[in-house]
C-alpha cells in the first residue's frame, strides 16, 4: 500500500469504527479521496473489510434495526433500501430476519394512530391511512385488520 492510500485507510478507519458504513459508501468515500484511482480505492477497501471496519452483514443488521424501531420502516422499505446500497439479497435477508415481529407491529400501530389523528375529519383518510401504511414499506396483509381497528368508530 502506498502512503497515500495509508492515509486514506487511516481516515477511512476512523470513520468506519464511530458508525457503520456498508463496502458500497465506503468505495465511494475512497475513490473520491484517491482521485478516481479505482485499483488504489479497492486495496483500501480489501484492506478496511480484512481488519473489519467495514462489513455488509454488520451494517444490514445495524441499518434494519435502527429504520424499524425508531423510523417505523417496513420489511419492504428496509430490503428495497439495503439492496439500493448495494448490500448482498442473503445479508438484508439475516437483518430483517433479526427484526422482532411484535415490536415492528407495536411500532406500526403507533405510526398508524399518530398518522391517524391527522385524517380523522378527511373523507378518504381510511384510503390514505393505507397508502401511508404501503409507502412506510408495510404488506397490506398486516396492514389492513390494523387500520380497520384503528379507523372504527369509537363506541359510546
Amino acid at each position: 500500500m502506498t502512503e497515500r492510500e495509508k492515509q486514506v485507510f487511516d481516515a477511512l478507519a476512523a470513520q468506519c469504527a464511530k458508525r457503520e458504513y456498508c463496502t458500497a459508501d465506503v468505495r465511494r468515500k475512497a475513490l473520491q479521496r484517491l482521485e478516481f484511482d479505482a485499483a488504489a480505492a479497492e486495496a483500501v477497501v480489501s484492506a478496511l473489510m480484512a481488519d473489519r471496519y467495514v462489513d455488509d452483514r454488520r451494517y444490514a443488521a445495524a441499518y434494519a434495526r435502527e429504520k424499524s424501531a425508531l423510523s417505523g420502516w417496513g420489511p419492504v422499505k428496509i430490503r428495497s433500501a439495503l439492496l439500493a446500497r448495494g448490500v448482498a439479497r442473503d445479508a438484508v435477508q439475516e437483518a430483517l430476519d433479526e427484526i422482532d415481529p411484535a415490536r415492528a407491529a407495536d411500532r406500526l400501530e403507533k405510526v398508524l394512530e399518530t398518522k391517524w389523528r391527522t385524517l380523522r375529519d378527511d373523507p378518504q383518510g381510511r384510503l390514505k391511512l393505507i397508502r401511508f401504511a404501503l409507502s412506510r414499506g408495510y404488506d397490506y396483509e398486516p396492514v389492513r385488520p390494523l387500520v380497520e381497528r384503528i379507523t372504527r368508530p369509537a363506541e359510546d
